[in-house]
């Protein structure tokens, strides 16, 4: 339709000077007497009445292609499912990023304590199932064999490349990224543990390697390993002094632990969240600070 309005509005003006030049044969059609102003006029009103209906068609007809356009692209999206993925995939891009970098490998930039280190990027790797005495607390001294510790991890990868692994989560409750870290062939996590720098400690859901970790500790102590040896008597490092209630304190105290009050999860503490110190654990146990089930609460540390 708007091409035909094209064509008249092209040809009304050129109409317009053949009649003026031959008015009679137009009055002959017409049947009127039409003097060459009037004729003028009329052609004049048609071609800007042409010109006017070119421009409304031209418009709907790009709506209706836009439309049109509109309605194959949602087909498209429905015929091939990698099309209404694309959203999805997107979305997922970062993790899979962060997924080939634990695999290909970071660099430590700092040690931050025995089990915690910052990587390249500015993040930090808090490392899974285990729990190494505190330095760096601020609510918490030096705690036995945390220097050791600490030394240790930093002797280990400092300035190196290490492979994460992740197990469940993503990051802790402090937006620590939660791995598995590996230097070489060395499993750190097992390491620290089997030589003395580390206790295990559960840390659900993620638990692919508890069992392992309990091995683990279940040969440094027997063989007075590290803190094992160094924290059962007097030594170089000696134990923080630990002053705990001998009656359950009122308020909003987990009953787990009876000895000294806690407040029950949510949120999930670790034994570096708390100053106490081998305090007495029954079931169920909800931070798990009774890591080896022997009664006895962030006895390591």
């Amino acid at each position: 339709m708007d091409i035909l309005f094209l064509l008249l509005f092209l040809i009304s003006p050129v109409a317009m000077v053949v009649f003026l030049f031959k008015s009679a044969l137009l009055n002959k059609y017409t049947m009127r007497d039409l003097s060459r102003k009037k004729i003028a006029s009329y052609f004049g009103i048609l071609t800007i009445v042409f010109f006017v209906l070119f421009g409304v068609t031209t418009d709907t007809t790009s709506v209706k292609q836009d439309q049109d356009e509109n309605a194959q692209e949602s087909a498209q999206v429905h015929e091939n499912p990698e099309v209404k993925g694309e959203g999805t995939e997107i979305e997922s891009l970062q993790q899979d990023q962060q997924e080939t970098t634990d695999a290909e490998g970071v660099k430590v930039t700092r040690v931050i304590d025995g089990d915690t280190i910052e990587i390249e990027g500015g993040a930090r790797v808090r490392y899974i199932g285990i729990d190494t005495p505190e330095t760096v607390a601020p609510t918490s001294t030096i705690q036995c064999y945390g220097k050791e510790a600490s030394n240790k991890n930093r002797e280990l990868v400092e300035g190196k490349q290490v492979k994460l692994e992740k197990d469940v989560s993503e990051t802790d409750r402090y937006g620590r990224l939660l791995r598995y870290v590996y230097v070489g062939d060395t499993f750190l996590n097992d390491y620290l543990v089997r030589q003395g720098f580390a206790s295990a400690f559960s840390y659900p859901p993620d638990v692919k390697n508890q069992s392992q970790f309990t091995e683990a500790q279940t040969e440094a102590r027997n063989n007075n390993r590290g803190l094992w040896g160094a924290c059962s008597g007097s030594g170089l490092t000696q134990p923080k002094a630990i002053t705990q209630p001998t009656t359950p304190q009122s308020g909003n105290c987990d009953q787990s632990y009876p000895t000294v009050c806690i407040p029950p999860a949510p949120p999930d503490l670790d034994c570096s969240d708390i100053s106490y110190r081998r305090f007495k654990v029954v079931a169920p146990d909800p931070h798990n600070f009774d890591g080896d089930h022997d009664g006895v609460g962030c006895e390591s540390l």
